[in-house]
């Protein structure tokens, strides 16, 4: 038994050890999105967004609920968000000389406070909760997702 429970945690980690998985995982920390939600967010084709759900479903990681004719995933339970948190805490410490990280991401001050929203699908962010930052024009922008940043950065080419 001792060894089994040493290889479901493995698998567990293996599910949540690619970055789609683990911004997928990010995007569902506060609230439910449909997959459409989701495809958007991270600019990923439908086929391979359902690879990456599918294996989160298997690791029961997340789970779908069907309303009406939209599924909505959410994250089983609020302890990987904390174990995803704690691990990003690590990353920040280690990097903190790294002036390739940004500095607004790392800081632990309001972490909790919303400091704005996503400009292209309108998420509500936190410091904790934005995945990525940009600065246009002397203006730091916040986005939930690699997709949603892609998709402003191609809209605002100068």
């Amino acid at each position: 038994m001792y060894q089994q429970i040493f290889e479901l945690h493995s698998d567990i980690l293996k599910a949540l050890s690619h970055p789609k998985r683990l911004e997928i995982v990010h995007l569902l920390r506060n609230h439910s999105l449909t997959v459409t939600e989701i495809q958007e967010m991270l600019d990923l084709p439908q086929a391979n967004l359902s690879q990456h759900l599918q294996i989160l479903r298997e690791n029961k990681i997340v789970s779908p609920t069907k309303l009406g004719k939209q599924i909505y995933y959410h994250v089983t339970h609020s302890n990987f968000i904390k174990a995803c948190d704690l691990i990003r805490e690590i990353l920040f410490e280690r990097h903190q000389q790294d002036p390739k990280f940004n500095q607004d991401l790392r800081s632990n001050i309001s972490d909790l406070l919303p400091i704005g929203i996503d400009p292209v699908c309108g998420m509500r962010l936190t410091k904790r909760s934005a995945a990525f930052a940009h600065e246009t024009d002397g203006v730091t922008h916040y986005f939930c997702a690699s997709g949603c940043l892609e998709k402003f950065k191609s809209q605002n080419v100068h």
